[in-house]
């Protein structure tokens, strides 16, 4: 496993997602991640499986401490009290006494962004988080957000995938020791059997999604959390360690798309 380093703490590149699974569904994912070798768990308040995924860390053969778990706060929790009272509930759903990293999911339009950063940082302070970030942030959002925060962001989850490269945001995590996290690298499914991939993927005995991961953990400061339900899925997304693209072949995966990722976002289909 290859980690992230930034602000002093290192991540593990590649984790488990599991937006749109039911409580049992990512019970089963997060049980067969933890023991194939993943260290890194993704939910949130909103999926509504938090539960589940709790259940499957404390029946793993994984110490505690050895899994970064993240959690995401409901952006319609606005007041510091709110947020620090769902993190009090999102504990007692995972079963734990912290997460390693809790962030806002998105920016609620109504929300006051330096009272949301406060209730992130009351969270950490009471020691029910180690680390705090945002999600679905762009460039100047979490730019205010860094400036509102007594803790460093440690990281902005957003949609990152070879047709969506996300580079200004990018070259600014990079800029400031910030984790870009990448969810849905594979396009929400979009990206099953692209032909450049398959290509690529036929030189190092990968398979297309294996290529998408690696172009997405080959950048600095950028950890992924592609979701599967199947064991075998989440084996290979873990597998891409031992290759590594060209700079040529990295550059030819790049290709920028607003209608692909567009189109991608609407299929709703589930990743690999």
């Amino acid at each position: 496993m290859d980690y992230v380093s930034v602000s002093g703490t290192e991540v593990p590149a590649i984790g488990v997602g599991t937006w749109q699974m039911e409580t049992d569904t990512a019970y089963r994912a997060v049980s067969n991640a933890l023991d194939v070798g993943y260290r890194h768990v993704d939910t949130a308040q909103i999926y509504g499986n938090e539960s589940g995924v709790g259940r499957a860390i404390a029946e793993a053969d994984v110490d505690r401490d050895g899994i970064f778990l993240t959690t995401k706060v409901d952006p319609s929790h606005r007041s510091v009290d709110s947020i620090v009272a769902s993190v009090e509930d999102s504990l007692a759903e995972l079963d734990t006494d912290y997460v390693d990293l809790l962030l806002i999911h998105w920016p609620h339009p109504l929300a006051d962004l330096e009272t949301v950063m406060a209730g992130l940082n009351e969270a950490v302070e009471r020691g029910m988080a180690r680390h705090l970030g945002v999600s679905n942030f762009g460039k100047d959002r979490l730019d205010r957000a860094r400036e509102f925060s007594n803790v460093p962001v440690l990281t902005d989850q957003v949609l990152f995938h070879p047709w969506w490269p996300q580079r200004e945001l990018l070259a600014y995590c990079q800029d400031n020791d910030v984790m870009l996290t990448a969810y849905s690298p594979l396009a929400n499914g979009g990206l099953l059997g692209d032909d450049l991939l398959e290509r690529i993927g036929e030189r190092y005995g990968k398979t297309g999604p294996q290529v998408a991961i690696r172009w997405a953990t080959q950048h600095r400061n950028v950890a992924t959390i592609p979701m599967s339900t199947s064991r075998d899925h989440l084996e290979e997304n873990l597998d891409v360690f031992d290759f590594k693209l060209t700079r040529a072949e990295h550059d030819r995966v790049t290709r920028p798309s607003y209608l692909k990722t567009g189109r991608a976002l609407f299929s709703g289909m589930l990743e690999f």
